[in-house]
């Protein structure tokens, strides 16, 4: 009896060994084969995570659902745009030739001379004044040309264009000094100064500045504003004059912007033609108080009237100012 209790107790504690191996994951013997993932991380371990949640808190290299949680975990994922390529510093993805097309159009729109001022940049560009060391070595050329004991020092230099009689423009150099009134026709192409108009300061007797007008029955238009300086007030042009382009015994010359005169701030300051105009005044009419005209009413008349251009039809002004003839520009392979 003895034996068959000891063989049955015995029996009974297999069959309890056997059914605590085959209770499942509830008892504490699967748990210990198959640590979390906690335990795994503590232990240094690379375990699969069962969610993407899990990874992502113990520091594991999940694979993120999306973008975002890429960039979070600090994965190289493929980033949305090239910008995010280049700050992850990643080998960036060749973008497609449509994509190409969006960036260049989209930084041709940020680019400073696209638009409206890509025309007009191009259009200056053409002219030598422009050029490097061109406007220095003119002024050097003109700044030799003028005669000490006649003209004295120099107050300041001008570069405006000169509107004749009948609406041509040209190029010039304008320069005010003690005694002189001096207008340079200057090459800027063969660095030369063709012609010199000395005028001097005693004789200058009206000065009219403003807008530009012409004749009820003229075609010709002109915009912008304009200075006028009379030495001769007594004498009115003749006839022939009047009628002749080439005619040179105007008692008067006429200034106006010159057409770089928006290219930076020096050429806005070279190009000013109110400061040409209140420096012109000051001049003459120190001039007239040191040295008096015989005969002829001292001091300066300043009017702020429109400008009178007696010019009808002006067919040789409109193609010569079209066509910038009156300038030393570039055209095509010649220069002029």
């Amino acid at each position: 009896m003895t034996e068959a209790e000891g063989k049955a107790a015995s029996s009974d504690e297999e069959l309890q060994a056997v059914s605590l191996s085959s209770s499942g994951p509830e008892d504490g013997q699967p748990s210990a084969l198959t640590q979390s993932a906690e335990e795994r991380v503590e232990a240094g371990g690379v375990a699969r995570p069962e969610s993407t949640e899990e990874p992502v808190e113990a520091g594991g290299a999940a694979r993120p659902e999306n973008a975002e949680e890429r960039v979070e975990a600090g994965g190289a994922a493929r980033s949305e745009n090239a910008e995010e390529r280049v700050e992850a510093g990643g080998v960036a993805r060749p973008e497609s030739p449509e994509e190409r097309a969006a960036g260049a159009v989209l930084s041709a729109k940020h680019d400073p001379i696209y638009g409206t001022l890509a025309p007009d940049l191009f259009k200056r560009r053409k002219f030598f004044v422009l050029r490097p060391g061109t406007l220095n070595q003119g002024i050097k050329d003109v700044e030799a040309l003028v005669d000490k004991e006649v003209d004295g020092s120099i107050h300041g230099i001008w570069l405006m264009a000169e509107v004749d009689h009948w609406n041509n423009e040209k190029e010039r150099i304008v320069m005010i000094t003690d005694n002189s009134l001096l207008i340079f026709k200057y090459d800027f192409v063969m660095f030369n100064c063709d012609q010199v108009q000395r005028i001097p300061l005693n004789f200058v007797d009206r000065l009219t500045h403003g807008p530009f007008s012409f004749p009820k029955r003229s075609i010709l238009r002109r915009e912008g504003e304009g200075v006028r300086v009379f030495w001769d007030r007594l004498r009115e042009p003749s006839f022939t004059s009047r009628w002749n382009p080439f005619a040179t015994d105007y008692p008067f010359n006429t200034f106006t912007y010159h057409p770089v005169r928006n290219t930076d701030d020096m050429f806005t300051a070279l190009c000013d033609i109110d400061n040409f105009r209140v420096q012109l005044l000051d001049a003459a009419q120190k001039a007239h108080a040191i040295k008096p005209v015989p005969g002829k009413a001292n001091g300066v008349l300043v009017l702020n009237q429109q400008i009178q251009i007696e010019a009808y039809v002006g067919l040789m002004s409109f193609l010569g100012n079209q066509n910038k003839l009156g300038y030393c520009m570039a055209r095509g392979n010649l220069g002029f």
